[in-house]
């Protein structure tokens, strides 16, 4: 072997062995949670253990293969709730959608404004630290900007830690979830169900990767085991194991976003994340009320629909907490759509053109 291969070799024995300790933290971390009944505890128990390790200095890592994986595995079992009964609410879908983008915007400008007046931020930094999910989208906005990156990916990682942690856990203590949820499939698609289900999914995640559709690899799955089961084509769904491997594995991929971050550089902005978290908080109950007391929409679905955290989170904790997640889903998409399409023009139009020449 000579030495340019065995130096390649090297790299890729550790990026293994960091996945695989990732892993088995993380699967740890879930099954204690579990143990201990906690709502989600899979995907939360996961993410907290991942988390800390990863603060502690471990350099936790989940290959994007392996990633991409658990993202097909949730698409298919998202998709496998699909049934006449999750489509009632569609028609009051424009209705719930613009709200979801009237609440974006307000809290984008709220946690903003927040920032600007009590943390000291540059207008640019807040706002897109104030912008609800996308976050690589955003990054990438961020870096073109010269914003504070660290900063704002520190905003934005608090805010999808406490939500996967603590959303479950307040659905569950305020008895919102009780009502009527669209149950599992508690029966396992036969070999060639399951053949099927994983080959569309797979070839539905490619093809919405090739037109750049954002979370191809969830909703492409999400799609082809939605159409497959809603046609009647396939009965029944993954091996429960399965499933709960999945979801302690998107646990474990959110914990990995504090891998790349000091502790000096969290401390230092872990009270501008509470408090922009709070704001946005704040302003998205205020929708979720107004849709509450208008439509006939399950609270719990509006709930985590408005969640202003990370698209794959809280697909998978609608997943585990039985909520509906064709609801979910497409307003998490439609929210996904419109940080893309708007923020940039919002940072051209509100951020300060001293922002720019100081870079």
């Amino acid at each position: 072997m000579t030495r340019a291969s065995m130096a390649t070799a090297i790299p890729d024995r550790t990026k293994i062995l960091n996945g695989l300790e990732t892993l088995v933290i993380g699967a740890a971390g879930g099954l204690l949670f579990l143990w201990a009944e906690l709502p989600g505890g899979l995907i939360s128990g996961a993410m907290a253990a991942v988390a800390i390790a990863a603060l502690a200095g471990r350099p936790l890592a989940v290959p994007p293969v392996l990633t991409q994986t658990v993202l097909v595995l949730l698409g298919i079992s998202l998709g496998s709730l699909m049934s006449r009964q999750l489509l009632q609410h569609m028609s009051s879908y424009p209705i719930t959608v613009g709200l979801l983008a009237l609440a974006t915007f307000c809290s984008t400008f709220g946690s903003s404004y927040y920032l600007q007046r009590v943390h000291g931020w540059d207008h640019t930094s807040a706002l897109l630290a104030g912008s609800p999910g996308a976050l690589s989208q955003i990054t990438i906005l961020a870096a073109e900007k010269g914003a504070d990156v660290a900063a704002i990916a520190v905003v934005q990682t608090i805010r999808v830690i406490i939500l996967t942690a603590a959303l479950p856990l307040v659905l569950a203590l305020t008895g919102i979830t009780h009502a009527t949820p669209p149950p599992l499939p508690t029966m396992v698609a036969s070999p060639l169900g399951l053949t099927a289900l994983v080959a569309s999914s797979v070839a539905a995640s490619l093809a919405l990767r090739w037109i750049k559709f954002p979370a191809s690899w969830m909703f492409g799955a999400m799609l082809a085991s939605s159409l497959l089961h809603g046609a009647g084509l396939v009965d029944g769904g993954l091996p429960p194991w399965l499933r709960n491997v999945a979801l302690a594995g998107i646990g474990a991929i959110i914990g990995t976003r504090f891998a790349r971050m000091k502790t000096s550089t969290l401390l230092g902005h872990v009270n501008a994340g509470l408090g922009s978290f709070a704001i946005a908080i704040a302003i998205s109950a205020v929708f979720v009320a107004v849709i509450a007391f208008t439509t006939n929409v399950r609270l719990a679905d509006v709930v985590v629909a408005f969640a202003p955290g990370a698209m794959d989170a809280m697909l998978a904790l609608a997943l585990t907490l039985h909520i509906d997640p064709i609801f979910v889903g497409a307003h998490h998409l439609a929210r996904f759509v419109f940080v893309t399409i708007a923020t940039p023009g919002i940072i051209h139009l509100f951020g300060r053109p001293q922002d720019d020449v100081d870079d």
